[in-house]
């Protein structure tokens, strides 16, 4: 087989997997998940709102993408969806799925999450590697870590800009030297 047909195969199975839509519990266990870790549940605890991605399909051969759909939560409560699309050049091999949560500090920093188009600048990278070696985000200055698997993850974590950015890695193999950076679109319930 050409390696070349091979990973765009794998490329479109990892972005399949998050274009599928996502039941309810699935957003309430990725929610649950992320409160229970260390850094992240305390600020669950007091954060204004939330947008959660219970799985975001990556994949690449040079050039990669990644996508998933999502909600927005304002004070725990369904306010709209939205979804993530990142593209991405450079060196990068293979595919990957993760769960995002991005929690807002305040009215405003939701506000600015949900006027419509929003996007972490060119420097921003999300990388997962896999359950206990940890997981790191990035994105313009602000980042957060989590190691463990999806029952035991710990994480280091702060607001930056108002916003805070949590990963949880699912499973898959990825490796890459990229510069991405992630876009999202809102749509109010």
């Amino acid at each position: 087989m050409n390696k070349r047909l091979f990973f765009s195969a794998l490329g479109l199975t990892a972005l399949s997997l998050a274009a599928t839509p996502a039941w309810a519990d699935q957003y309430q266990n990725t929610i649950k998940a992320f409160a229970k870790a260390e850094q992240s549940g305390k600020i669950a605890e007091t954060a204004y709102g939330y947008a959660v991605f219970p799985t975001i399909g990556k994949a690449g051969f040079g050039i990669g993408g990644a996508y998933g759909q999502g909600r927005v939560y304002e004070k725990g409560k369904h306010i709209g969806n939205t979804s993530m699309t990142q593209l991405s050049v450079g060196f990068q091999l293979g595919g990957q799925g993760f769960s995002q949560i991005i929690y807002f500090e305040d009215q405003a920093a939701l506000k600015t999450f949900t006027k419509g188009e929003f996007e972490f600048g060119a420097e921003a990278s999300a990388v997962a590697i896999t359950a206990g070696a940890g997981a790191k985000t990035s994105t313009t200055g602000s980042s957060a870590q989590i190691s463990g698997d999806r029952e035991n993850a710990k994480s280091v974590g702060a607001y930056n800009h108002g916003m805070a950015i949590f990963t949880l890695p699912q499973g898959g193999l990825m490796y890459e030297a990229t510069v991405s950076g992630q876009k999202f679109s809102y749509k109010k319930k």
